[in-house]
């Protein structure tokens, strides 16, 4: 449940909260719920692969997402979750400035 409120407060304040993103949202907690079930261990990394499958997912139908707002950089671009694989206190990278931006469901 925290990770579901994590990642759509973040849909909500980047504004693609629709009924396709939580859609999506809710598609990948569900298969990591399974994945859950397989390792009990993986909890602390669950937050930050939901908000990576969700960024996948939004990838294929609104394009990329979240789009950085706070470096210079004039070209739209991205935010990654960081670090790649998941892990305690996921954050949203921007990958061209190298800056951290905010942690998992506080954009």
């Amino acid at each position: 449940m925290r990770a579901r409120a994590l990642v759509l407060h973040d849909l909500e304040s980047t504004g693609v909260a629709d009924p396709a993103s939580v859609s999506a949202l809710e598609a990948a907690l569900a298969d990591r719920a399974w994945w859950l079930e397989q390792w009990a261990e993986g909890r602390d990394f669950v937050l930050g692969l939901v908000a990576q499958d969700v960024q996948d997912a939004l990838l294929e139908s609104n394009g990329r997402w979240p789009l950085c707002q706070v470096c210079d950089d004039t070209e739209p671009h991205a935010l990654y979750v960081h670090p790649d694989l998941g892990g305690p206190d996921p954050t949203w990278v921007c990958e061209h400035a190298g800056i951290d931006v905010a942690p998992v469901g506080q954009l």
